[in-house]
Formats: structure tokens, sequence, C-alpha cells
């Protein structure tokens, strides 16, 4: 079969890696890639929110099944786009319709959605320009810190947490009043801070049934011992230690079952990835955030564990038949480890040689932020490569990362030094 991969990211990458793998595939394009993405498929120079440019492909190409990595063409609604194009004879769209979608898409779609199922997550209001000063009474009735959450797609960014009320007060008026992050704090959610440690964890789902995918953990803050300002993602680690036989049943009764009930009652057609952002509070879990795609950098961590052939059940899943599905899991531990380009999250250069990557044989290194360029792998993001290595304890996968890193060199390049240590 023939396989259309959407993005250019590290998510992207894993997911070519693990794709390219299976003995079903045929073809596996991806669109529009990045340097490592080459070496699994065929990159294609694509706008991934360019539905009629992506039908013409899926034609051309004799397109079996489309893979989206990102969240934006999910909640743009390219499953509906072309879930309706019956010229196609059905083509298989890997994710949820764009009302689905909005369990990334809206903030405050996700925390009514929860409110309704009796899912566990922080108490919130959601307020807008003409209620900017029922949110500002909201915040007086808190204790620090601030929660305030742009309600729609944000780049990663929409999520603010301030110490002082002062600091909240500013940071409300300047989204609602002067649209900080755009149309996306048109609205903006004010939660309770909850406290405790945060994972990732991942179904992979047809709208009834679901397969369990290994849970991570990842690291936000741009600086080690998670200081400085949040990134899009540091590392991964899997498994997470804290999430127990108990705690992965609490899971699945409290949260993962109420989220599809819901998704089923409410009548959103829902075929793919659910992320759920959660936080374990004392030995509960309670959801921070909904993703309808998978996490980066979690899915480079989580790919290289999982051990069946990943292709036949992304097209059950699509095709609604995970009913008989099932998945094994590599029990080793895996580490996932960012390099990125100085200056990150905030300005950095682009365009700078990578040497070193030939000489890397204990670990899998994952393209994020490169491009090809005159026959040199160059920079092209801020988050450039992710070295993830599995191994038989944390401790040696942690090693082989950062071996594997110490022979990869670029201008400028950055690296926390502490990931996975607070888990070891």
């Amino acid at each position: 079969m023939n396989v259309l991969l959407l993005g250019s990211g590290g998510r992207e990458h894993a997911l070519a890696w693990k794709i390219a793998q299976s003995p079903l595939l045929n073809r596996l394009y991806i669109a529009p890639g990045n340097a490592g993405t080459g070496s699994a498929g065929t990159n294609l120079d694509l706008d991934i929110l360019n539905f009629e440019q992506i039908r013409k492909i899926v034609i051309e190409k004799q397109i079996d099944l489309i893979v989206p990595g990102p969240e934006e063409p999910l909640v743009k609604g390219i499953y509906d786009f072309f879930s309706k194009d019956r010229a196609l004879g059905g083509i298989s769209v890997l994710g949820p319709s764009g009302q689905g979608a909005m369990l990334e898409g809206s903030k405050d779609f996700a925390k009514a959605f929860m409110s309704r199922h009796g899912i566990p997550t922080a108490k919130y209001q959601s307020f807008e320009k003409t209620t900017v000063n029922d949110g500002l009474n909201f915040l007086r009735s808190l204790k620090p810190p601030f929660v305030l959450k742009a309600d729609g797609l944000a780049a990663g960014k929409g999520v603010v947490i301030e110490n002082s009320l002062q600091a909240a007060e500013a940071c409300l008026t300047d989204m609602l009043l002067n649209e900080k992050f755009g149309q996306a704090s048109r609205k903006v959610v004010i939660e309770e801070f909850l406290s405790g440690i945060e994972l990732s964890v991942f179904v992979l789902t047809d709208g009834n049934d679901y397969v369990l995918l290994p849970e991570a953990k990842d690291y936000k803050r741009v600086g080690e011992g998670d200081t400085g300002l949040n990134t899009g993602g540091m590392g991964a680690v899997s498994p997470v230690p804290f999430a127990t036989k108990l705690f992965m049943e609490k899971i699945k009764a409290q949260i993962i079952a109420p989220t599809l009930d819901g998704l089923r009652n409410e009548k959103l057609d829902y075929r793919g990835f659910i992320f759920f952002g959660l936080i374990n509070c004392d030995g509960n879990p309670k959801v921070i955030e909904y993703n309808v795609r998978m996490g980066d950098p979690e899915t480079e961590v989580v790919m290289p564990r999982i051990k069946s052939d990943i292709l036949p059940l992304l097209l059950a899943a699509a095709k609604g038949e995970l009913k008989q599905a099932r998945i094994e899991i590599d029990e080793r531990p895996a580490i996932t480890v960012m390099l990125v380009s100085g200056g990150y999250p905030e300005k950095y250069a682009k365009g700078k040689q990578i040497a070193g990557l030939d000489r890397i044989q204990d670990s899998l290194v994952l393209h994020a932020g490169t491009k090809a360029d005159s026959g040199k792998i160059v920079t092209n993001g801020g988050r450039v490569l992710a070295v993830t290595s599995l191994k038989n304890s944390l401790e040696e996968a942690r090693a082989a990362s950062y071996n594997s890193i110490s022979k990869i060199d670029f201008e400028n390049k950055y690296f926390r030094k502490d990931i996975g240590l607070d888990v070891m």
C-alpha cells in the first residue's frame, strides 16, 4: 500500500522510520518532510493545509492512507474533506473529523467536554474581550500560581503560568484586549493550578476500540532543572516509573473510557491518536490537555518501543477495525534528548552545517529541523535533532544518547544535560 505522511518534524521522522519497516508498505511519501525523512521515503514539496493540492497527489501517487502528523490539518478539516470526496472511493485518513479535533483546537471545548463527561481536570472558567473584568475578578478568587490558556492553536506558546496576581492580570488583559496570541486568544481559559508530576499517555482508536501505546514523560523547559522558557520539548523518557499498573488502570477507567464514551455519545467521528496530557496529583490522574495527534518529542521515544508492525494498526484505526488488534511493546526503556539551535525558543540562526551524523552507531537520530542543502545537512529550525537510545536500563539508554550527542556538532548546538535524571 502507498502512504502519505504529512509534516516535517521529529514526530514525522519517527513515524516514517516506523512505517517504513512494514512489509505491507509499497511506497511512503512525506510532505514536506526534512533531511531525515528522505531516508525512509520520498519527500514531496506540499502545503499540508492545501487540501486540493494534497488531493492531486493522492490521485497521482495512488495513496491508500493519509497520516497527518501535526494538529493543524486535522483542526482545519482534512478528514472531512476526504471523507466527503466520493470520487476517491473512500481514501482513509487517520484522524478525527474537524469537530472531533476541537479537543485540541479549542481549550474551552475540551474543558466543557471533560465537564460534561465527568473526566477529572482542573476547575476553570472561560472569558472573552467583553467579559475581561469578570476574568480579572476570577483571577482574584484563585491562589497563585495562575494558569491562563489561549483557547485556540498557538503553536505551543498559548499557555502562560504567572506567580503574581499583577502579572496574571496584565497577561489576561494583553491576551484578550491586545490579542497577544492572535485569534487564538480571543477567548482565554483560566484554570486552577494543579501540582504534581506530568506524563503523556497515547491511544490509537477507531472511535470504539483502542490500543494503548507506551506512555512517556517529556521535558518542556529549555534549562536544566526545568528552568527557563517553555519549548516544544527538550527530551523525553519512556516508560514512566510512577505509571504503575494501578495508576494506568485509573487512567483507563477514569479518563480513556469516558473520553471515548463521550465522543460516541456526542457523535463525534474520531479515528486516530489521542494524546492525554496528564498530571499525577497524589496518586490520581487529571487531564491537563488533549492533543489529537502524537506528541513531539514523545513520538521519538515511543515508536522505538513498539515491536508490532505499526502500519496494520494505523490502517485498522482509520477503517474502524481495531477490535481484534493487539500491540506488542518492548519492555526496555528509551530516552530521547533534543539538540536545539542556540537561542531557541527565541531567536536562533538557521543554515548551520551538521557534522558527525555518520559516526552514530548506538542511537537512533531523528531529524526535526533540518534540510538538505547542496549535499550537506543543515539546521532549519529551533529543535534540530532527536537522539534516541533503547537499552536494558534507563542508565544505559541515557549514557548511549549523550555519548552519541558528543559526536554530533553544529554551530551553537545546545541540549539539556539532565534528561531522565529525575526518574532514575
